[in-house]
């Protein structure tokens, strides 16, 4: 895999990453090393975690995740230093107390996240520390629009941009990113940037794939103009895509109980749990079958070959699901195939938005 520039920063990183949120929840601390390995030795050089990992969130998980990768690192001497480092700081509270008091994402709480993720993770610098989600209100996670009236922003962009301005000045951080933004935010935090000579964001993690693909509708032409990359979480619609809820459907005594979505309640709530998402990725999934394919290498290859997209975030849960993420890379789709696809969008829409 040839190596891509991420944004304007000086960060080169493999097209696949490895997301690491399912590390101390769904996979303990062994299997977790075990993964990473792997992934290194199969050539992958791109982490990303984040403060409030494991998922689903609980108090008793919160950091398990990078307090795993910082073991793994202790393990591994030096490699470190081969390997390019995302992690995200938590936006506001979201019912999430144990993350920090209060409902914002003040200057200082973006300092103490970031020093108690230095900590967990047992190393000086983060490559890429990005805001997980947008301080002010926005329509994400699955809310289909925006509402004015809920505004209680406390901390504006600017100030947001100076207090991880302090963080790379500190040498604490190389480069930042935003994660799950909206076009207005991602052009506000560049113009921002470049008025006041602040860092300007290199990356934006949102989710894309076959079911969810409003980033299409607008945040792509904003990335593309401001020469900010993608970072492509939930290819496979959290295991919708992976075809594996095809026959059972995301819950009852036939659904596959190693699944997210069929094994946590919370999950199923959420955008993922949706009936028609499943709908929509049970058509795909065949589209996928009717062409000599896995549903897995279709909808990673989707994501793969997409001029939109830098690099993809996988995540696993075994080394067979690694290699069978890995070896989908190379596989091109057809121009029928695509149109397939677009056709079954036009019908579809994008239910997992």
């Amino acid at each position: 895999m040839q190596r891509i520039q991420l944004g304007r920063s000086d960060l080169h990183v493999t097209p696949i990453c490895l997301g690491t949120m399912t590390f101390g929840e769904q996979v303990d601390e062994p299997t977790a090393h075990d993964i990473l390995d792997h992934a290194v030795a199969r050539g992958v050089d791109f982490l990303d975690t984040a403060e409030m990992y494991a998922v689903p969130a609980r108090k008793e998980t919160y950091g398990a995740t990078e307090t795993i990768l910082g073991n793994w690192f202790a393990k591994n001497p030096g490699l470190r230093q081969k390997l390019t480092l995302a992690t995200k700081v938590a936006g506001p509270s979201r019912g999430m107390p144990w993350v920090r008091e209060g409902g914002g994402m003040t200057a200082a709480d973006i300092v103490a996240s970031c020093e108690g993720s230095l900590r967990r993770l047992q190393t000086d610098v983060i490559d890429l520390y990005q805001i997980h989600w947008p301080e002010r209100n926005v329509p994400a996670f699955g809310t289909m629009y925006y509402d004015p009236t809920k505004e209680r922003t406390q901390t504006s962009i600017h100030e947001q941009l100076e207090a991880l301005a302090g963080l790379v000045k500190a040498g604490k951080v190389r480069y930042i990113g935003l994660s799950n933004e909206t076009p207005y935010g991602v052009h506000e935090f560049v113009r921002l940037a470049e008025q006041h000579n602040l860092p300007r964001v290199a990356t934006v993690q949102n989710v894309y794939c076959l079911i969810s693909r409003a980033l299409e509708n607008g945040l792509d032409e904003t990335m593309h103009r401001l020469d900010v990359s993608l970072l492509a979480y939930s290819p496979l619609g959290f295991g919708l895509l992976a075809g594996k809820y095809d026959a059972s459907g995301i819950e009852g005594p036939d659904a596959p109980k190693d699944g997210r979505i069929a094994r946590y309640e919370s999950v199923r709530k959420q955008r993922w749990g949706r009936p028609e998402a499943l709908v929509a990725a049970r058509r795909y999934n065949q589209l996928a079958r009717d062409h000599g394919m896995s549903p897995v290498r279709l909808a990673l290859a989707f994501c793969y070959t997409k001029w939109q997209v830098a690099s993809t975030i996988i995540g696993v849960t075994t080394k067979a699901q690694l290699d069978e993420d890995l070896d989908a890379w190379g596989t091109t789709l057809s121009p029928e195939l695509l149109a397939e696809i677009d056709k079954i969008r036009w019908e579809m829409r994008d239910p997992a938005n």
